[in-house]
């Protein structure tokens, strides 16, 4: 019998307890890992002020764009180190491990030099004033100086919890964000630092997290872990990441792209008061979503191993059952933001200007969120077991056919409204396109078992 730390238990113990054991330090991680941003946004917003806020508010499309390629490599090593366990090529997944840590380093290198050099211009082309412009310039700086350790730290903690330890996972993130929120008031208030102390908190506690995971991974009692011979770049291992995580790297690029257009929008029908409204309603979004995505994760690595075993029955029984889960998570979501919006809301500021036009976005926002809890599970899915092209058209399709041409188009009839209004309209629509291809692949599913 498979000891329960193993990743064997995958393809024998029932889902319902799987998904639990899997999800559940998933989902903690990853309400941490939002509220550790929502921490950054709340001491910003309260200890330094409302222009503080839409400054950090300009950051997020530059912040997706370095997670595009921090997932173009961990999304796709996680699935590929869960489908090579399920199919017992052990010598493969440590391959994958030592590949991994080489190509953050190199990415997460390149990534910094060259945004450091052309910072301020990207900004400004962000959407900056000269208002918000210092703002977001101290806080990036400091950012893009960590940026290789945030590159390798999300890496390793993704293979973590694909190679049997959700648990130690959790904890690994659990550790950044309380250091996150013991730095945060202590450089903000106390030290006098300002938006670059939330920086620096921020790359401090993920610092000190990295040392964990490495010492982790440098014990040759686990089965993954650092060892001669897995550093140099493999051609089919490095193809098949890349392959698997252009779905996800093409979602944050196009999360970049729809966040300049975002900004772009307010800034014309509304000024940095606007944005600032947008970097709240986002923080608010991105808690729903993580713990969405912790569910994602603890699917990913259940669908992963028995797609590799070719047990589909399992596969289709972990998407429905994460489906439930998540839509639950969204309708949630959906009724706390129109039942108490302004009370939300000033939880990260107390700015009459910035709470009324924060309470407007959130309510259009989240009309119509409780189907996104499906169409990211669906998503997920077709990502869990390595159907990269389909998970990069339903990527492409609410962001590239939906969302894209909403934000050019409807903020010329509506101003601010359809700005806002596009983020519901692009969901609906995708939600559809979604469900018709989830029950086809289903039924393909069900003929080969």
């Amino acid at each position: 019998m498979a000891d329960k730390n193993s990743p064997l238990i995958l393809g024998t113990e029932p889902i319902g307890k799987l998904l639990a054991r899997y999800s559940i330090p998933a989902i903690i991680a990853m309400t941490a890992s939002s509220l550790y941003n929502m921490v950054d946004s709340i001491f910003i917003g309260h200890g330094v002020g409302p222009m503080a806020i839409a400054g950090l508010a300009l950051t997020f499309p530059l912040m997706n764009l370095a997670a595009a390629f921090g997932s173009l490599v961990g999304v796709g090593a996680s699935t590929l180190v869960s489908v090579k366990l399920g199919q017992k090529d052990y010598v493969g997944a440590n391959h994958v491990l030592g590949n991994v840590l080489v190509l953050n380093i190199i990415m997460g290198i390149l990534f910094s030099v060259v945004f450091l050099l052309f910072l301020d211009p990207v900004l400004y082309f962000f959407g900056a004033s000269e208002q918000t412009l210092p703002y977001a310039r101290d806080y990036m700086e400091v950012i893009l100086y960590g940026n290789v350790v945030t590159h390798i730290y999300l890496g390793l903690n993704n293979l973590l919890r694909s190679s049997g330890h959700p648990k130690m996972a959790m904890y690994a993130t659990l550790a950044s964000v309380v250091i996150n929120c013991a730095l945060n008031p202590l450089f903000i208030f106390s030290w006098g630092w300002g938006i670059k102390g939330s920086a620096w908190a921020t790359v401090i506690s993920q610092v000190i997290s990295l040392v964990w995971l490495l010492w982790h991974f440098s014990k040759k009692s686990e089965l993954l872990h650092f060892r001669k011979g897995i550093y140099g770049l493999h051609r089919d291992l490095v193809s098949a990441m890349l392959s698997i995580g252009l779905s996800p790297f093409l979602m944050n690029l196009c999360s970049c792209l729809i966040v300049l257009l975002i900004n772009l929008g307010l800034k014309e029908h509304g000024g940095d008061v606007a944005i600032g409204a947008y970097g709240i309603v986002n923080r608010i979004t991105f808690l729903f979503i993580m713990i969405i995505m912790g569910f994602n994760q603890g699917m990913q690595p259940i669908a992963g191993y028995n797609f590799g075993a070719r047990q589909f029955p399992r596969v289709l029984e972990v998407t429905r059952m994460t489906t439930w889960w998540a839509v639950g998570v969204a309708t949630f979501g959906f009724l706390l933001c129109h039942l108490a919006p302004r009370a939300v809301i000033c939880l990260f500021t107390t700015d009459e200007e910035l709470v009324s036009v924060a309470v407007k976005g959130l309510h259009i926002v989240f009309l119509v969120f409780p189907i996104v809890g499906f169409q990211m599970v669906a998503s997920n899915f077709f990502l869990s077991v390595g159907l990269s092209r389909q998970a990069i058209f339903l990527s492409l399709t609410r962001q590239l056919i939906f969302l894209i041409p909403s934000l050019i188009i409807l903020p010329r009839f509506f101003g601010q409204v359809g700005v806002w209004g596009s983020i519901p309209l692009a969901d609906f629509t995708a939600a559809i396109v979604t469900a018709i291809m989830l029950m086809r692949q289903f039924r393909k599913f069900k003929t080969a078992s």
